[in-house]
């Protein structure tokens, strides 16, 4: 889907929740597609935030290229060649990284990464027409859809393979955890391949874990009580996903004092504790990238755009 594309939003209401859908329309194949319109991410403006800009762009990026940035904040300095990068020395690659401090006038102490881009894994375009099966299949299970689209962009069904620590299929749900929620395993089957399968699996585990765990967490490490619809708890509901209700109640309970709304986020973005690290942090900032990145493909070169009504809002 490149070209000529029509946009119909539809109202959606789930569980007190009101969720914009989109039916996509494409030209070129005749083919309709529905997914959560994420535009709430830019009212409340997740998409001005350097993390967020961050993994736009290693969205965007071929794996030929390496992204330096400030660890911390990971905001871009610059842009290096992959092959040029790793055919340095670890002094060399230290060198380097002491140049670009300099040139940029940073304390020395400043960390920094140098991220390759990543656009091969995070095919988006090819994600597109297995959301409206996942929404679907969300709601009918009582649990928002804007879940399905998010976990389903992070991590990209299109390469169904086994992650590091065991975790498989379209929903990268561990074995264990897929048995607890109904899936069939062992070994002649794996039903955590079947897409449907591994939907219906994923939305109990929100369900009856992950988002009973965030409500329990946020009362006893703060005393709040989220009406649960707010877009910062069901980032939050998304790093419990991840990583466990254990290693982010843990984090949290380094809170010095309660916080809530982005700038719990942003907290959980630049802090460790216990086995909440690097990738646990990274999981909601590329949830918020890969939702503005769909929403720029699908808009990229739209002719009309049309609201429940079939009126076009850009000629009113």
């Amino acid at each position: 889907m490149k070209k000529h594309i029509l946009y119909f939003f539809i109202l959606l209401s789930l569980n007190s929740t009101a969720q914009n859908i989109i039916d996509v329309y494409c030209f070129d194949d005749s083919c309709s597609h529905e997914m959560i319109d994420p535009e709430m991410l830019v009212v409340e403006r997740w998409d001005t935030l350097a993390q967020s800009k961050f993994w736009k762009t290693i969205i965007t990026t071929t794996k030929d290229t390496c992204v330096i940035n400030i660890a911390s904040t990971r905001q871009i300095l610059d842009y290096i060649n992959r092959d040029k990068w790793f055919e340095q020395s670890e002094k060399e690659k230290n060198i380097f990284k002491d140049s670009i401090i300099d040139f940029y006038c940073l304390d020395s102490n400043t960390r920094l990464y140098i991220t390759t881009g990543k656009k091969e894994f995070y095919q988006i375009e090819q994600v597109i027409p297995s959301l409206a099966t996942a929404i679907k299949i969300f709601q009918e299970n009582n649990v928002d859809p804007w879940f399905a689209q998010s976990i389903l962009l992070i991590e990209s069904p299109a390469q169904l393979k086994y992650s590091s620590v065991g975790a498989y299929g379209p929903f990268q749900i561990m074995k264990s955890v897929a048995r607890d929620m109904g899936l069939t395993i062992n070994k002649y089957v794996d039903e955590r391949k079947d897409f449907n399968k591994s939907a219906y699996a994923a939305s109990e585990l929100l369900k009856r874990v992950c988002i009973p765990q965030a409500y329990r967490i946020m009362c006893k490490v703060g005393d709040i009580e989220p009406e649960g619809d707010e877009l910062w708890f069901k980032l939050l509901v998304l790093h419990i996903y991840h990583a466990g209700a254990r290693n982010v109640e843990s984090l949290l309970s380094q809170l010095e004092e309660p916080l809530q709304g982005m700038e719990l986020i942003k907290w959980m973005w630049i802090n460790e504790y216990g086995n909440f690290k690097n990738a646990s942090q990274n999981y909601s900032q590329i949830a918020i990238a890969a939702m503005l990145t769909l929403k720029d493909i699908v808009l990229s070169d739209c002719e009309y755009i049309f609201d429940c009504n079939g009126n076009n809002p850009i000629e009113n």
